[in-house]
């Protein structure tokens, strides 16, 4: 028997089997999954009236909210492509990617209204513009009056071909031009299988927060995984530490993701232990190389199990985590610490190999370093209208991350830096990610990055940019004698320098090294390649 792979069974699966569980809090608001799901149908029968036909893209600018989650439905149901775009994004950069997706519809909250404007007099593609949260200035409805035009009824799955594009996302851009990567019913479907088979434990008791954006790489797979499990599901709209911090204990949260910026911040809230999170018993943390002090200090503060993960929008994204492994052996804490913050094993349905410039397998021993590829069933079908670009990464059916890595014996891997942003310092390789390790370890630093800077002895050499923790106090020199005795001479920061500020991210809380290496780089006639 066949039946299509699609994200759309989960949803009318929690229908049918939890209708008057409460499966989506957004503020004031609680949603049973009957009433998500009705809402989500409405959606769908809505856009078809509008005109929407398969294929079409239907873009939302939106932080998290319940409106976003029933998009991640009802916009598929209809055919559709659901396309989450980053709302931290300069205008210029929103323009080329409607442009480029040739999205027809574009859901908005009000606070983007001006925005929005702007972007309908770039967009020529644009047709529609709907206002989620009220009445808006330019806007043909309002999310509420589009759904009154909608039945209740469910769209028939049977009809949707799983190989036919269900989701697409732009790239953050951190390294590059933003690129669509385009998921499939399937793809989406078989990655939520894998997520819910990895993370969830005690479905009935699960309390999810939503604290990575939905706009960002599928939101991690919980979008789906959750719905899949019928769990209690709380929309964190924009991660802000108090904030977080109450939801967790006003709705007695036991899961959540982070990236480190965004776990950096928490442990430096002033708010940490004025409220009950003892509840939590589950932090992932993905996005960027996590440190094992990291996982210690989340471990120390929130008192549950942190475990990093590794993936890319093109995977779906999760492809490993630095879950427990049964023929791994800790012989303390430390180690412990040391392999749940490592990118990890494998997760089901992919293939993790790491791997030299001929495409042979490194060695195992922690010290080769190699490129990440992957295949299994997480990997992108493709970048959207970018058939060139497609065939640049995926390569004799292995997707190449452009990550690169370490591994062992036991196929934990260990990412060591972009391939973009590894620095070449007079013939040897230097992590940039190492160096940063090294740095954060210092109890003065808040945050840093290091980048590659020009030198005419050896090419290029580390240049670090660090900010304080308010009210701390270290110098060039005193950072200098604490890193001495952590990395070798070679792998020094030759430039050290303080902000005052805090380090620009994108959308999703990468830090944009590659903002910070032009400073270094402006009117330089050569840039030596990492």
């Amino acid at each position: 028997m066949f039946i299509p792979l699609t994200p759309v069974r989960f949803l009318y699966r929690a229908m049918d089997l939890f209708a008057n569980r409460v499966g989506i809090v957004c503020g004031d608001k609680r949603l049973t999954y009957g009433q998500f799901g009705e809402r989500a149908c409405r959606l769908a029968n809505a856009l078809l009236k509008l005109g929407v036909k398969r294929g079409d893209r239907v873009a939302y600018l939106s932080f998290n909210t319940h409106q976003l989650m029933e998009g991640y439905y009802g916009v598929v149901m209809a055919h559709g492509i659901v396309m989450p775009i980053n709302v931290r994004l300069s205008p210029v950069e929103l323009t080329a990617i409607l442009n480029h997706s040739g999205a027809s519809i574009l859901l908005f909250e009000a606070e983007f209204a001006p925005l929005v404007t702007h972007l309908k007099a770039s967009c020529p593609a644009l047709r529609h513009l709907i206002a989620i949260d009220g009445p808006t200035e330019g806007a043909l409805m309002t999310a509420e009056e589009l759904y009154t035009t909608g039945e209740p009824d469910r769209v028939d799955f049977m009809a949707i071909d799983e190989m036919s594009i269900a989701e697409l996302f732009y790239t953050s851009g951190s390294t590059g031009t933003p690129k669509g990567v385009s998921l499939s019913h399937r793809t989406i479907y078989l990655h939520a299988v894998n997520v819910a088979l990895l993370t969830y434990r005690d479905i009935s008791t699960i309390v999810d927060l939503h604290t990575i954006p939905l706009f960002h790489a599928n939101g991690w797979g919980k979008p789906q995984a959750s719905v899949l499990n019928a769990t209690h599901q709380v929309m964190v709209r924009r991660f802000e530490p108090v904030s977080v911090l109450k939801i967790i204990a006003a709705e007695r949260a036991t899961d959540m993701s982070m990236v480190p910026t965004m776990a950096n911040a928490i442990l430096h809230c002033p708010e940490l232990g004025k409220h009950d999170t003892s509840t939590l018993k589950q932090i992932m943390i993905g996005g960027a190389a996590a440190s094992p002090e990291l996982i210690q200090r989340l471990e120390a503060a929130f008192n549950c199990e942190v475990v990093a993960g590794y993936g890319l929008t093109e995977t779906s994204p999760v492809a490993t985590t630095g879950r427990k492994k049964s023929t791994v052996t800790y012989p303390n804490e430390m180690e412990r610490y040391r392999r749940q913050s490592m990118a990890g094993w494998a997760a089901n349905g992919v293939e993790v190999r790491v791997v030299d410039l001929n495409g042979k397998d490194v060695p195992k021993d922690m010290e080769a370093i190699g490129e990440v590829i992957i295949r299994g069933d997480h990997v992108m079908e493709g970048y959207y209208k970018e058939p060139e670009a497609t065939a640049s990464v995926i390569v004799d059916g292995w997707f190449h991350s452009g990550d690169m890595a370490i591994w062992d014996s036991e196929n934990y891997v260990h990412i060591v830096d972009r391939k973009k942003e590894i620095i070449i310092s007079g013939g040897e390789n230097i992590s940039s990610i190492e160096v940063e390790k090294a740095i954060y370890a210092h109890p003065a630093v808040f945050e840093c990055a290091v980048v590659a800077a020009p030198d005419p002895k050896w090419g290029e050499v580390p240049a670090a940019i660090v900010v304080r923790k308010p009210g701390a106090s270290v110098t060039s020199d005193e950072l200098m004698t604490f890193l001495e005795e952590r990395l070798g001479r070679f792998k020094l920061p030759r430039i050290i320098e303080f902000s005052e500020e805090q380090l620009p991210k994108t959308g999703t809380g990468k830090i944009r090294k590659n903002v910070l290496k032009e400073r270094f780089w402006q009117g330089k006639e050569k840039r030596v390649q990492g």
